[in-house]
C-alpha cells in the first residue's frame, strides 16, 4: 500500500509499505483523513526511536473486522494505545499505561500516514453522522485536551491560562473556556488567533500576564521554555498541566515549585466518547484546518506543519 515511512529521522513516500496484518481481535481500517501533530514532527527529530509509518490522528472506515462484522463499513476514530489487558497497569484500569502496549505510529505499530492501519476493535469509536471527516479527525487531540478534566478539579471560579497557541493550545482553550471562570491563551507575540477570537477567547503575550495569576496553567508550547513560563504564571498551590512532547530536556527551578507547593501533572491521552460528543455538539474546529495534502506530498505536509504558527495540516490517503 502507499504510505509515509519514517526511518533514521527521515520521512519518505513509499508505494510498497507492507499491508497491516491484524492480530486476533483487530480490525483493518481504511484511512479517510489523517492529521499531523507536533508529536509527529518531534518523532522525525528523534524524540522516540521508531521505524515505520508515523501518525496517530485519523478518521477512517472499517474494511475488515474478523469476529466483529457489525463494524465493517462504519466510520470510526480510534484510541492509539493497543494494550495487553493482563499486566498490572491494565488490571488497575490504567490501560493507556499498559506495560506491553503498542502505540499507533509511535511505539511498535504502524500509524495513520498510510492507506490502511490495524487497531483492536475495542479501540474503535463510531463517528456520529453529524460529524464530518474534517472534524472527526480531531477526535484524538480533543480527547487529549479533555483529559485535563479527569486529572484536575476544575470549577467555574478557576482562572486558567493556556501557554501556547498551536493546535493543542487551541483545542484546550476551546474545550475549557466555557467551563472555567476565565481563560486566556499566552503566546510569544500576543497576536489574535481568528478561531479563538471568534469564541471570545483572549490571546495575550505571555509577558503581559501577571506573575502568579492563574489557578491552572496548561503548557502546550512544544518547546522547553514553555514550562518556565507556566511556572511564572501559576499561583502558589496552583497546578501546571504539562502537555508538550519534544526531544531533549528542560530546566526549571524546583526550589520554587516546592516552596510554592505547585502541583505538576503530566498529561497525554484522553477520553474519546466525550470528544466525539463535543464534536457532534458543534465545538469549533473547522477553522483550524489550514492545509490539505495528498499522501504522495507527505514531506511537504510535514514541512508546512512545522512552520511557526501553523495549525492543522491534513493528509488524504
Amino acid at each position: 500500500m502507499r504510505g509515509l515511512w519514517l526511518e533514521n529521522e527521515r520521512v519518505r513516500y513509499r508505494d510498497d509499505v507492507p499491508d497491516p496484518q491484524p492480530a486476533p481481535g483487530e480490525a483493518i481500517v481504511r484511512v479517510r483523513l489523517a492529521g499531523v501533530c507536533n508529536t509527529d514532527l518531534e518523532m522525525v527529530k528523534g524524540y522516540y526511536p521508531f521505524t515505520g509509518v508515523p501518525g496517530h490522528e485519523f478518521v477512517g472506515e472499517v474494511e475488515r473486522a474478523d469476529g466483529a462484522p457489525e463494524w465493517v463499513g462504519r466510520r470510526v476514530a480510534g484510541e492509539i494505545n493497543a494494550t495487553c489487558g493482563a499486566c498490572a497497569a491494565c488490571a488497575a484500569g490504567r490501560r493507556s499505561h499498559c506495560e506491553q502496549r503498542t502505540v499507533l505510529g509511535l511505539i511498535g505499530r504502524n500509524g495513520t500516514f498510510a492507506e490502511r492501519l490495524a487497531l483492536p476493535v475495542a479501540n474503535l469509536h463510531a463517528v456520529p453522522d453529524a460529524v464530518p471527516d474534517e472534524a472527526a479527525v480531531f477526535t484524538e487531540p480533543l480527547a487529549a485536551a479533555l483529559r485535563i478534566g479527569e486529572q484536575t478539579r476544575l470549577t467555574r471560579h478557576d482562572r486558567m491560562v493556556v501557554v501556547g497557541d498551536g493546535k493543542l493550545g487551541h483545542l484546550v482553550a476551546l474545550a475549557w473556556a466555557p467551563e472555567v471562570g476565565s481563560l486566556a491563551v499566552a503566546t510569544r507575540s500576543g497576536r489574535a488567533r481568528p478561531v479563538l477570537q471568534a469564541q471570545g477567547i483572549r490571546c495575550l503575550a505571555a509577558s503581559a500576564l501577571p506573575d502568579a495569576s492563574a489557578d491552572l496553567v496548561v503548557e502546550c508550547t512544544g518547546d522547553p521554555g514553555g514550562l518556565d513560563t507556566a511556572r511564572r504564571l501559576v499561583r502558589p498551590a496552583g497546578t501546571i498541566v504539562m502537555k508538550s512532547t519534544y526531544r531533549g530536556e528542560t530546566a526549571i527551578d524546583f526550589v520554587r515549585v516546592v516552596v510554592d507547593e505547585v502541583t505538576l501533572i503530566g498529561s497525554r491521552c484522553g477520553p474519546f466518547a466525550p470528544a466525539l460528543e463535543r464534536l457532534a455538539g458543534g465545538i469549533e474546529v473547522a477553522g483550524m484546518v489550514e492545509a490539505r495534502f495528498d499522501l504522495a506530498d507527505g514531506a511537504d505536509a510535514l514541512a508546512h506543519a512545522a512552520r511557526p504558527g501553523a495549525l492543522k495540516v491534513l493528509l488524504r490517503p
